[in-house]
C-alpha cells in the first residue's frame, strides 16, 4: 500500500449517476421505439462506454449505435449531467489525500468529466483529469488509464492505484500493470469486482478512505 498517485473512476464510484445517465439513455432508447419505463433495468449502462452499451446490451448496429450516442447527449449535455450527486464522505476523503497525486480516469468524455467536477466543487482535488473523446475515441479503460498516469508524470506502477466499481476499472487497471480497489457501493453486478480479479474491496466510501491512508506495515 502507501500508494503515490490514485486514479478514480467518476461514476459510481465519486458521484452517484444514475438518475441522469440512465433517463438520457432511456430517451435515446425511445428514439429508436424501444420502450424502458424500468430505470433500475438501465443500470447496467453505467459504466461501459455508450457505444458499447448500445452494441452488447441492445444489438445495435455500428450506425445505430452511433446514432443512439448521439440522442443520449441530446438530454444529458442539458441536463442529465446534473442529476447527479456526491457520494457522502467523498469531499472528505479527497481532502485526506492532498498528500497525494491523484487524477481522474473515466471513460465518460472530459468535457463532461470537468463541467461535473467543477459544478459539485471538487476539480480544485485533482492533479490531473482524463475522459475519452466525444467522437468515442481513447474510450478504453487501459487507453483512460495510461494517458493519466503519464500526465501524472508515473515512474514506478507499483506506486499507482485505480479505483473503480465496475469490471472495466479492475480489468483495465490489470492491463495496463497496477492494482486496483473496487467499491462495492457503486454498481458492480453481484460479485462483479471479486471475480474480476480486484485486489482489494471496499463497501463504503470510509473503508475505501482506510484503505487508501493505510501505510505499508
Amino acid at each position: 500500500m502507501n500508494w503515490k498517485y490514485i486514479l478514480f473512476d467518476l461514476d459510481g464510484t465519486l458521484t452517484e449517476p444514475k438518475i441522469g445517465i440512465t433517463k438520457s439513455f432511456q430517451y435515446a432508447l425511445s428514439s429508436f421505439g424501444i420502450k424502458e419505463d424500468n430505470l433500475d433495468n438501465l443500470e447496467k449502462v453505467i459504466g461501459p462506454p455508450l457505444y458499447d452499451s448500445f452494441v452488447h446490451f441492445y444489438q445495435f448496429s455500428e450506425e445505430d449505435a452511433k446514432k443512439g450516442v448521439a440522442k443520449y447527449r441530446e438530454r444529458f449535455e442539458v441536463e442529465g449531467w446534473k442529476e447527479n450527486r456526491l457520494y457522502d464522505g467523498i469531499v472528505t476523503m479527497l481532502e485526506s489525500l492532498r498528500d497525494k497525486k491523484i487524477a481522474i480516469a473515466s471513460s465518460k468524455p472530459a468535457v463532461f468529466v470537468e463541467r461535473i467536477c467543477k459544478y459539485f466543487d471538487i476539480y480544485k482535488y485533482f492533479d490531473v483529469i482524463v475522459g475519452s473523446e466525444l467522437d468515442g475515441t481513447s474510450a478504453t479503460k487501459i487507453e483512460i488509464i495510461s494517458k493519466a498516469c503519464s500526465q501524472l508524470g508515473v515512474k514506478n506502477k507499483e506506486d499507482v492505484i485505480m479505483v473503480g466499481d465496475r469490471k472495466f476499472d479492475i480489468e483495465g487497471a490489470h492491463q495496463f500493470g497496477i492494482k486496483a480497489i473496487g467499491v462495492n457501493y457503486g454498481y458492480a453486478q453481484g460479485e462483479e469486482l471479486s471475480l474480476a480479479g480486484a485486489d482489494y474491496i471496499a463497501e463504503t466510501v470510509e473503508e475505501l478512505e482506510k484503505l487508501l491512508r493505510k501505510e505499508r506495515g
